[in-house]
């Protein structure tokens, strides 16, 4: 009979249900599962992006490269991190009764990664600059 009480429908235990609707995606469309599923995706290129200059640039960088790629990795955790907070947090107002549900995420998590780009291509662009000066 699973949750209801004397085969009533809707008579059930009040608690289970909560469990239950916590548990299951909240919208049929899954659209917070994509956003959290892109912003792994994010993380995941993150990592590849420092692994790769790991293995280009230390010919032109020396050791610098090393600190490159370890705030690559770190930077990517932060995401990863920051991304599966954000979807728990976004899934428990969607799915908890009596919550708001216009409650705007903060946006710390977009504001990282604009500042990533913004330093990764300044840095680019300094190392481009001095593999033309020699």
């Amino acid at each position: 009979m699973s949750g209801t009480a004397g085969g009533a429908p809707g008579a059930g235990n009040n608690n289970e249900a909560c469990r239950d609707r916590a548990s299951r995606p909240f919208d049929p469309g899954l659209q917070p599962e994509r956003t959290a599923l892109a912003w792994r995706r994010t993380a995941l290129a993150l990592v590849i992006v420092a692994v790769v200059g790991l293995r280009v640039l230390p010919a032109l960088l020396g050791p610098l490269a090393l600190v490159g790629a370890g705030a690559g990795i770190a930077i990517a955790s932060a995401v990863f991190v920051a991304s599966h907070r954000r979807y728990r947090s976004q899934h428990r107002l969607l799915t908890t009764a009596g919550t708001p549900r216009t409650v705007l995420l903060d946006g710390r998590l977009p504001g990282l990664m604009a500042l990533t780009a913004t330093l990764a291509g300044l840095a680019a662009a300094a190392v481009i600059a001095s593999v033309n000066m020699l």
